[in-house]
């Protein structure tokens, strides 16, 4: 048996330069990125792709999800709630297995995705935590792309079986099955077939840990087929812990197989279950044998277990019971006989990959589906979708002008959306609004009606939908007498025109063009692909089974671009590695790909980015991974093509989705990689990758909205992600960074006096995308860390009045502290509840304002302005009344506070002092200032002066309105009767020789304690 190459000699040489390397570009990035934070906002009401399911072998509450595109997710709570455990490493999980002697410290992930479909992501190694997923090592598999099994031995945690599915679009070595018996510090290869066949499933005879079973599967996709199936797929045992195979294969059909997959049951391990893909139709379908595999029996031929088997193999047997058999399929199928008759789960998303049975309850049941996980408590009856896992898998992303602005995309498998990029009470389920079905791709405002443009895979429909009137067109180019076949990519190229609203375009092998919104088309181009015939087989494509869904559609168009700059500038790239301009609105058209050099030939030409600066600039980005090269490929030209620069450097990790360039800074450029965002201040010179709050995840394409400097990243896995206000990185340049300190400068920042009502109720259990903040944001760069001596901040108004205290921030990069442009709220009369009233913070007016922070001896200065919103229906005398209105109860509530606090420090001098008279009086004088009796709950008593005070006051400070006449009213009451309060103490302190023997504080020292 051959001995794989992770040898710990090896390890040890290498390792240290791969983590270093690895720590210095991410502590790079973390230094210059500072407190910029990426937020989520999902959706989750449609989740995504799961993978991988694995259950707690003894607490039945503890799930584990293993996603297609978003990481692995973990439950505590019998999937009611979901947390990411792996968001620092490859998104793309291939399965997700507990060490049943230690579950929970113990677990292994194997990355990659093993439904192999055109879109699915690649994976890079095996990792284990021995922490319960807190920390993760990499343990080997670095070239493995997706592992679909591993086995850890019940009677032995050392011993650990890895199967290898391997490389999906080229030959690879690292497939098969592979063994440790040091817990995963080296490993053996110990079943290989070829550099085309992997390993699609892995089994064991947990009573007996030597007997293996091993499904092998001969399979190759490219961009223009899928071929499932050949000579060298087969089922092996192994009744020596893998150190000898056999193919098990007696009543199977005859000729070449597909993918198998293979199940043990529990409770009869010698009771086993295989589905097959073989040549004949009726051969296909589910075999079962009664004696550990010396023989099989065809059970069950039905469509729905038959169906797709290279994205539906999976087979679950339930640990009670060896005749309730669970089958992946578009609907799920179950069978409580053995798996002779089979019906289908309950209604839930199609496409169902895997499935966990409860540990002690059969009857629960999670299922891994293409739109999430669901659950069921009645043997999968009826169904319910886990709805907090933001898995959606976007292929496209668009803005638009609104306030909030929207955010537009399509998803794999679950249609096409849009919806708000903050809402009341943050971005939930019910925000998002459909606007196409099947796989969502491109969705795209038009630039001035409401009018949406969505389409579904290979344009197989495209939409014109007016928003307000609620109707819905179809719009998309058909073929004619002159071109009788159109061919559209599975992710169909639509672009509008920043020049004329209503032009819309979009690509087939040829550019069409509308000027009326689609309702009429003209092709402006030839055929710009390679138009290679060989790349235009589809209805061949599959193998075994035959899989024509569109999405081996090739030669075809991928990405068009108009020029910002000159409407006649149109870019073209194809899926076939051909970049094409033209500078005359169609009429001639140049390849340029011969220009760029180091380009392998007929690379995927996956997006074109025209210059908003200069018409004959753009950015071309290129991937391979089609045809088994990872590497990235990012140009530039400045000279419409004719000559290209490489702009990627060896810190890009992942192959290229898509790149953005700044709308203000050209040196500023965003690249969106298979495994994460990059980004570049000096024109791709040196790439930092960003990770705060930013997971690995594959990012198919970035927007940039032009008002408020979003940047806005369509991920496939991990939903809608917006860094907010990208500006300061246009700022940085070699003379900034070389700064002690740098204010990066505010736009007006609007006074948020909005406020409606949101409801939270339904939300417990769903995910909530975070809105984006409205306060003022002061964002600094630091050279260095601030370590020794003194650092303070506050905001002071132009006359240095001070107004409120932040606390700095204080590390290396940009730093940015929040202000929500209030006052402390006031300092209230203590009494024996609390007055709510008094947790209201006043806002300050409208102005302008200064930070002035201390740092060590220096101190800095920064302005801001904050600014009314224009929509505000106050004038400038309305404003005054109510600023000064709050203020003056703001200062009487303090007033009181220091009142009441005199009050109380002579009752106590005059309680010592036997005077019990004057005593009595200061008490009911204060039951006239302060309640003294009851709770904050259900024994509350009655209001008194601090109450009616604060009340007011809170009422007038949170409302966006000028006091009413009747308010007016009211304050002249309190304050009225605040003045007799008053009155009244005085009369007493002159009845009180020991007032003057008090020690007070003032009224300022007093203001200011805690």
């Amino acid at each position: 048996m051959k001995k794989i190459i992770y040898k710990l000699l090896v390890g040890a040489i290498l390792l240290p330069f791969v983590g270093l390397a690895q720590e210095t570009k991410t502590n790079n990035g973390k230094e210059i990125f500072g407190d910029m934070t990426a937020r989520h906002i999902g959706p989750a009401l449609m989740s995504g792709r799961i993978n991988d399911m694995e259950v707690h072998p003894t607490n039945s509450r503890i799930i584990y999800a293993g996603t297609a595109g978003g990481g692995v997710w973990k439950s505590n709570d019998a999937g009611t709630t979901f947390n990411p455990i792996f968001d620092e490493y490859c998104q793309s999980i291939g399965t997700v297995t507990l060490d049943p002697n230690d579950p929970d410290n113990t677990i292994y992930v194997g990355t990659g995705e093993t439904w192999t479909r055109n879109s699915v992501s690649v994976g890079d190694g095996l990792y284990k935590s021995v922490d319960g997923g807190t920390n993760w090592d990499k343990i080997g598999f670095d070239a493995s792309e997706r592992i679909t099994s591993i086995i850890v031995n019940p009677k032995n945690s050392k011993e650990i079986y890895v199967g290898v599915l391997g490389a999906l679009w080229s030959d690879s070595e690292e497939r098969g099955v592979y063994k440790s018996t040091d817990a995963g510090a080296t490993w053996e290869k110990l079943l290989y077939v070829n550099a085309k066949t992997g390993c699609a499933d892995l089994a064991m005879d947990t009573s007996n840990p030597n007997t293996l079973y091993a499904s092998m599967w001969e399979f190759r996709r490219t961009g223009w087929s899928f071929e499932s199936g050949g000579s060298n797929s087969a089922l092996y045992k192994s009744v020596d812990g893998g150190a000898t195979w056999n193919k098990i294969h007696n009543g199977f059909p005859e000729g070449n197989l597909g993918r198998l997959g293979i199940a043990v049951a529990p409770s009869k391990p010698n009771i086993l279950y295989t589905v097959i893909e073989a040549e004949k139709d009726e051969k296909k379908g589910l075999y079962r044998s009664d004696d550990a595999g010396e023989s099989w029996k065809q059970l069950n031929n039905d469509f729905g277990i038959t169906v797709r088997p290279f994205y539906f193999s999976r087979i679950v047997v339930d640990p009670k019971d060896e005749n309730v058999v669970v089958k992946g399929g578009l609907s799920g199928s179950i069978s409580r006989d053995g798996g002779k008759t089979f019906k289908n789960l309950g209604n839930m998303h199609s496409d169902i990959h895997d499935f966990a049975f409860g540990i002690k309850d059969s009857d629960i049941l999670y299922v891994g589906t293409d739109g999430g996980v669901y659950r069921s408590w009645n043997g999968g009856n009826t169904m319910e979708i886990v709805e907090n896992l933001p898995l959606s898998q976007f292929y496209h992303v668009s803005v638009d002008n609104e306030e909030p602005y929207n955010v537009y995309g399509g998803l794999q498998d679950n249609g096409s959306w849009y919806g708000p990029s903050s809402s009341p009470g943050g971005v939930e389920a019910r925000d998002w609004n459909s606007v196409g079905y099947g796989d969502g791709f491109r969705v795209l405002k038009h630039p001035t009606k409401k009018i949406i443009y969505s389409e579904m895979q290979g344009a197989e429909n495209v939409w014109r939908y007016d928003v307000e009137k609620n109707l819905t067109k179809t719009i998309q180019p058909l073929p004619t007498k002159e071109t009788p076949k159109l061919r559209f990519n599975w992710n169909a190229p639509m672009a509008v025109s920043e020049h004329q609203p209503d032009r819309f375009y979009m690509g087939s092998q040829y550019l069409h063009k509308s000027e009326d919104m689609g309702d009429t088309w003209q092709i402006i181009s030839p055929d710009l692909t390679t138009n290679d015939p060989k790349k235009q087989n589809q209805e061949d494509s599959g193998g075994l089974s035959k899989d024509n869904s569109g999405a081996e559609n090739h030669t075809t168009i991928f990405t068009i671009a108009e020029s910002p700059k000159d409407e006649k500038v149109i870019w073209v790239g194809t899926d076939d590695g051909n970049v094409q301009v033209t500078q005359d609105g169609g009429k001639t058209w140049t390849n340029t790909v011969d220009n760029i050099i180091g380009l392998p030939k007929n690379t995927w030409c996956y997006h074109i980015e025209a210059s908003s600066f200069d018409k004959g600039t753009a950015y071309a980005v290129f991937e391979g991974h089609t045809t088994g090269d990872m590497k990235p490929y990012a140009y530039k030209t400045t000279d419409f093509g004719k000559t290209w620069t490489n702009i990627i450097t060896p810190e890009v990790e992942g192959f290229v989705r898509n790149i953005q360039e700044d709308y203000v800074n050209p040196d500023l450029l965003f690249l969106g990689t298979e495994f994460g965002l990059y980004i570049t201040m000096d024109g791709g010179n040196n790439w930092y990758k960003f990770t705060n709050n930013m997971p690995s995840v594959a990012v198919h394409f970035i927007d940039l909205q032009k008002k408020t400097s979003d940047l806005v990243m369509g991920t496939h896995g991990r939903g809608i992600i917006i860094i907010d206000d990208i500006s300061p990185l246009r700022d940085l340049t070699p003379e900034v960074m070389d700064k002690n300190v740098h204010f990066f400068a505010n736009k007006p920042t609007v006074i948020d006096e909005q406020g409606g009502f949101s409801s939270g109720f339904g939300n417990e259990t769903q995910f909530v995308g975070q809105n984006k903040t409205k306060d003022v944001q002061i964002k600094y760069y630091l050279k260095k860390r601030h370590t020794f001596g003194k650092m303070s901040m506050e905001v002071q108004d132009m006359e240095g009045n001070k107004i409120m205290e932040l606390g700095p921030g204080k590390s290396k990069g940009i730093n940015i502290v929040n202000w929500g442009y209030t006052r402390n709220v006031p300092k209230v009369a203590k009494g024996k509840t609390f007055s709510f009233g008094g947790f209201t913070a006043p806002k300050v007016p409208a102005g302008t304002y200064k930070v002035v922070m201390n740092k060590g001896k220096d101190t800095f200065e920064h302005t801001f302005e904050l600014v009314y919103d224009e929509r505000s229906p106050l004038s400038p005398s309305d404003r005054k009344l109510k600023n000064e209105t709050i203020m003056k109860l703001y200062n009487m509530a303090e007033e009181l506070a220091y009142l009441v606090y005199e009050v109380d420090a002579l009752m106590e001098q005059t309680k010592t002092n036997g005077n019990t008279k004057l005593n009595s009086k200061l008490n009911d004088l204060k039951k006239t200032l302060v309640v003294t009796t009851g709770d904050n709950y259900v024994g509350s008593a009655e209001p008194q002066l601090r109450e009616k005070m604060t009340d007011l006051y809170s009422k007038l400070a949170s409302n966006y309105d000028k006091p009413t006449a009747s308010e007016l009213d009211n304050l002249k009451v309190i304050s009225e009767r605040f003045t007799t309060a008053k009155t009244d103490f005085n009369k007493l302190k002159k009845k009180s020789k020991a007032y003057e023997s008090l020690q007070l504080k003032s009224f300022e020292d007093f203001v200011e304690s805690k």
